[in-house]
């Protein structure tokens, strides 16, 4: 039924938690099934620095959270903004036809987080001595 790369993800989820100090937080729930996921960035030189991910609902939608700070770390948030939902299912290996909305929710939560960022002034890199 899942695959082992999504069974990976719900089982060992990466960058699990919350940011203190985020650039932006989103919550995103999904109305019809209840899942919740939770994101919180940190971006530096419009490079999303950190993201945690915190999930209540089913496997997919933790498995998808996960996936998605891992295709989001390190990379500009302008290719992140890029990101689809077929990206996150075919880093998990796919997702059965009725899971797929759990894709579509980390990347609701993503685009409302990435929102927050667009409209806010940047954050200077510190520099070094």
């Amino acid at each position: 039924m899942y695959s082992a790369r999504l069974l990976d993800h719900f089982q060992n989820p990466r960058n699990v938690g919350e940011l203190p100090d985020a650039d932006a937080v989103a919550e995103i729930q999904n109305p019809a099934c209840g899942d919740v996921i939770r994101l919180t960035l940190k971006v530096r030189a419009d490079r999303i620095e950190e993201i945690r991910f915190k999930a209540k609902g089913c496997v997919p939608a933790i498995a998808c959270g996960s996936a998605l700070t891992e295709l989001a770390r390190g990379k500009p948030a302008p290719e992140v903004h890029r990101l689809k939902r077929d990206d996150i299912i075919a880093a998990l290996g796919g997702l059965p036809p009725a899971s797929t909305h759990a894709a579509q929710l980390a990347l609701d939560a993503l685009s409302t987080a990435l929102s927050q960022i667009e409209s806010s002034p940047p954050r200077e890199t510190p520099q070094g001595n």
